[in-house]
């Protein structure tokens, strides 16, 4: 998984080009955010797939494949 991180530097680029810049920094932030929203719910529905047994080997019990996933932010 991949995270990214926007730094002061769009704040510049805001500047320079008015509303237009700010959006697309808000555009981009959104887009990022749904980019890794989407690959965290493709694991859960990947280990969702899995069987019992798969999921035990991996240390993980069924009712905890979503706190699995989102660990990071709970």
């Amino acid at each position: 998984m991949t995270t990214q991180i926007f730094t002061a530097s769009a704040v510049p680029f805001a500047r320079a080009f008015g509303w237009a810049g700010e959006t697309l920094v808000t555009l981009s932030r959104a887009v990022a955010a749904c980019s890794g929203a989407q690959k965290r719910v493709d694991e859960v529905q990947m280990l969702l797939a899995l069987s019992d047994e798969e999921l035990s080997r991996r240390g993980i019990a069924r009712d905890d494949i979503v706190r699995h996933v989102f660990r990071d932010l709970f």
